[in-house]
C-alpha cells in the first residue's frame, strides 16, 4: 500500500483501528474518521506521521462531505475506503417491542454513514480510474440474529449494497466488496462472562471468536492492487459459520 491514501471509519477502536494499523504497517497514509475526537485523534498521535485524525458525524451527509473534500485538499487523491464503523442498537429485544426510532439510529450510521461515504469518494475514485472500497457487514445480515432488528437488517442492507455497487462500477478500475464477520474478539466481548462467550462460538463450527488480526490481514488483501478480478463479493469471516 506504499503511496496510497486510505480512509478508514470507526478507526478509534475495534475493527476499524485494526484495519488503519495494519494499512499503516503496509505503508498506507490513513485517513482515521471516528465520531469519537479525543479517542481519534489519540490514536492517530501514536500511529505517527501517516495518519491523521478526522472527527466526523458519519451520519451527517454535509459533515461527510466537508471531511471528504479536506483529505483530498491535504492528500490529492483517495484509493482506499473501509467503512467499518457501525452500532448494534437495542439486543434480546423482539420486533414488536423494539422502538422504530433505535432502528432508525443504526440505520442511519450502519448504511446511511457508509452509503455518504461511499458516494463521496466515488467521484476522485472515477476520476483516477483506481478504487478500492470495503464494507464492514457481519454474519447478522446474512442469517439475522433475533433481537437485533435494526443490527440484522442494516448489515443486510450493506451487503446489498456491496452487490449492487460491485456491478456499477465493474468496468472502471473500482472494487467494491465486504466482510461478514461473526463474532471478533474485541475488548467488549473479552468482558463478557465466558457463559456468553460459550454461547456465541457455540454457533461457529471453529468453536472460537475471530481476531482483530484475522479481520485485518483479510482486510489488507480485499483492497490490495493484486486483488483485481473480485467485487460485489462478500468475504466469510465467519469461522465456518457461513459457508455461501
Amino acid at each position: 500500500m506504499q503511496n496510497q491514501i486510505a480512509i478508514v471509519t470507526g478507526a478509534a477502536s475495534g475493527i476499524g483501528r485494526a484495519i488503519a494499523q495494519r494499512f499503516i504497517a503496509d505503508g498506507a497514509t490513513v485517513a482515521l474518521l471516528d465520531l469519537n475526537a479525543e479517542a481519534v485523534t489519540a490514536e492517530a498521535s501514536q500511529l505517527g506521521e501517516r495518519a491523521v485524525s478526522f472527527p466526523v458525524d458519519l451520519t451527517d451527509e454535509i459533515a461527510v462531505h466537508h471531511v471528504v473534500a479536506d483529505v483530498l485538499s491535504r492528500f490529492g487523491q483517495i484509493d482506499v475506503l473501509v467503512n467499518a464503523a457501525g452500532i448494534t442498537g437495542l439486543t434480546q429485544t423482539p420486533t414488536h417491542l423494539m422502538p422504530l426510532e433505535n432502528v432508525r439510529a443504526v440505520f442511519e450510521l450502519n448504511f446511511w454513514g457508509a452509503l455518504y461515504l461511499t458516494k463521496a469518494v466515488l467521484p476522485a475514485m472515477l476520476a483516477q480510474d483506481y478504487g478500492r472500497i470495503l464494507h464492514i457487514a457481519s454474519i447478522a445480515g446474512k442469517e439475522g440474529n433475533p433481537g437485533m432488528l435494526g443490527y440484522s437488517a442494516s448489515k443486510a442492507a450493506l451487503i446489498g449494497m456491496t452487490k449492487a455497487q460491485g456491478k456499477e462500477y465493474a468496468e472502471t478500475g473500482i472494487t467494491v466488496n465486504a466482510i461478514a464477520p461473526a463474532v471478533i474478539m474485541t475488548p467488549l466481548v473479552e468482558a463478557l462472562p465466558d457463559a456468553q462467550v460459550r454461547y456465541m462460538t457455540d454457533r461457529i463450527p471453529m468453536r472460537r471468536c475471530g481476531t482483530l488480526t484475522e479481520v485485518a490481514h483479510l482486510a489488507a488483501f480485499i483492497v490490495s492492487r493484486q486483488n483485481s478480478f473480485t467485487t460485489g463479493f462478500c468475504y466469510d469471516l465467519s469461522g465456518g459459520r457461513a459457508t455461501y
